[in-house]
């Protein structure tokens, strides 16, 4: 059995995209333009690439996503990788040639199955709705979140509202670094 681990990055105040899902302008952002990088904060995302069996991505991410990231030698392991994209209006004709294994999901069921093979640690990116809707469906194993020290008041949040029973997570893991980011290791409790 595989496990689905939602990766963001998320102010304070629980904020992924202050866009508000503007194709137009870059969801992230906010996060070099709040806070001065520090290289150790990214040791994590060097971690999870080596740790990731899959991508699962939304449609959007997924567009956002095939044009850029096959060109990036910072991503070369991510390229590898078969990519799982959750859409119910994307066609095979849509998928990028030069990305590798793709396959469209098309329901949180068509997930749950894949969650049931052997592919290893399912790593979803960028994906803020997908991570609400998974996370509402009790999909999600753990989160592993950069926490920037800032408040963007709008925006899409990390967290569904939806009237559900209080989810308890398990902190596995967090640093604090010099320029107030954190990182925060989740595991959901079942």
């Amino acid at each position: 059995m595989s496990t689905i681990v939602a990766t963001h990055f998320v102010s304070l105040d629980g904020k992924v995209d202050p866009t508000g899902g503007d194709p137009e302008l870059h969801d992230t952002e906010w996060t070099y333009l709040t806070v001065t990088p520090a290289q150790e904060m990214y040791e994590l995302k060097t971690r999870e690439q080596e740790e990731a069996g899959a991508l699962l991505l939304g449609r959007t991410s997924y567009q956002m996503f095939a044009p850029v990231w096959p060109d990036m030698a910072e991503f070369v392991r991510y390229n590898a990788l078969p990519k799982y994209v959750v859409s119910t209006t994307l066609t095979d004709d849509d998928l990028v040639d030069n990305w590798g294994e793709t396959t469209i999901l098309r329901s949180l069921d068509d997930v749950a199955r894949l969650k049931d093979s052997d592919v290893g640690e399912i790593q979803v990116h960028g994906s803020v709705s997908l991570t609400r809707a998974l996370g509402d469906a009790g999909l999600v194993d753990a989160y592993h979140l950069l926490v920037f020290p800032v408040l963007l008041g709008q925006g899409k949040p990390l967290f569904s509202d939806a009237d559900k029973a209080a989810q308890e997570l398990r902190l596995v893991e967090h640093e604090a670094y010099k320029n107030g980011v954190q990182k925060q290791i989740f595991e959901v409790v079942r």
